[in-house]
């Protein structure tokens, strides 16, 4: 299976002009943006509830780590393609991949990971993360997510 291949989930969206930098590039922050994007997306496709009372009340999710390998520039009115996946999911926290590529060439633009990890709306403390959770993924991604078994001892 080709990496492209361990991806379901895919989206498109066109690089603006005020997301370059003086040297006419897209700036190196925006890619985190372009990855969120792409993970609200995802899980939205993947049927978990997204909006503010959520976040607010239900589902407190943090990112804890975030990587960018950056391949090559993304430029003004390039189309790119935000290939998205969780790969793993551990006790009370999860991974999220990504990729960027320029639609028309299949240009490597960038690639992410992401560490998130699932907070108790009430007390702000690390929280196993839900079983609904772990079954929709697990739904949609088949096989190419791992999903460990919880421990008493894991931190995240």
């Amino acid at each position: 299976m080709s990496e492209l291949e361990r991806y379901r989930f895919r989206m498109q969206l066109e690089v603006r002009s005020y997301e370059l930098d003086w040297q006419g590039i897209v700036h190196n922050a925006n890619y985190l943006l372009y990855f969120e994007v792409g993970r609200i997306a995802y899980l939205r496709q993947v049927g978990v509830e997204v909006d503010g009372a959520t976040v607010r009340e239900k589902a407190r999710i943090v990112v804890v780590r975030n990587e960018i390998d950056y391949r090559s520039p993304a430029r003004f009115g390039e189309l790119l393609d935000v290939y998205t996946r969780i790969s793993l999911i551990r006790d009370s926290s999860f991974v999220f991949e990504g990729i960027l590529q320029e639609s028309r060439t299949s240009r490597r633009v960038a690639e992410n990971r992401s560490i998130h990890v699932w907070l108790d709306p009430r007390t702000g403390e690390a929280a196993r993360v839900p079983d609904v959770f772990r079954r929709d993924v697990r739904a949609y991604e088949g096989e190419n997510v791992a999903v460990e078994m919880p421990t008493y001892f894991a931190c995240f």
